[in-house]
């Protein structure tokens, strides 16, 4: 497991900025915090390092799914945001088609509150958990070694 201490927002945009610039074009996220935590700001951060209004990009708490053109170094991708805190269950949550997102190339998809529908999320997801305290705290976890590896050098970088 990795982690990034004192997350504040120069910090937080450096981090978006780089997974931007260096993770694949296809990959899902998993955001896990309490309410206020950082997710949708997290987002936004990742939203605008990708060409995306930050301003546009709001939680989706009752729309559940919402959809962007974005670019990042490797070209354009989709990059869909949603949000499972309304969600009953792991049925409603596949009952909205989060599976071909899942597979979909060059698309990246951010679920914020994926705890809840952790044992329907990919393999490979990359967890981040966002501690929200004085010294805000980013904690990656993911079975892909290749992105795992990527983070690390990442966190490194900013420390």
């Amino acid at each position: 497991m990795l982690q990034l201490d004192q997350v504040d927002l120069s910090k937080l945009t450096r981090l978006a900025d780089a997974m931007v610039g260096r993770l694949p074009e296809q990959l899902t996220i998993g955001l896990v915090g309490t309410l206020g935590a950082g997710k949708t700001t997290f987002t936004q951060a990742i939203a605008k390092a990708a060409g995306i209004d930050a301003s546009d990009v709001t939680s989706p708490t009752f729309t559940l799914l919402s959809s962007y053109q974005a670019t990042m170094a490797a070209g354009p991708i989709m990059l869909h945001h949603m949000d499972a805190y309304r969600v009953h269950d792991e049925d409603e949550f596949l009952a909205l088609g989060v599976e071909e997102l899942f597979d979909a190339p060059q698309t990246w998809v951010l679920v914020e509150w994926a705890d809840k529908v952790e044992s329907v999320m990919p393999p490979e997801t990359l967890w981040i958990t966002i501690e929200a305290s004085d010294r805000r705290c980013f904690r990656f976890e993911c079975q892909n070694a290749s992105v795992l590896s990527t983070c690390d050098e990442i966190v490194r970088s900013l420390l």
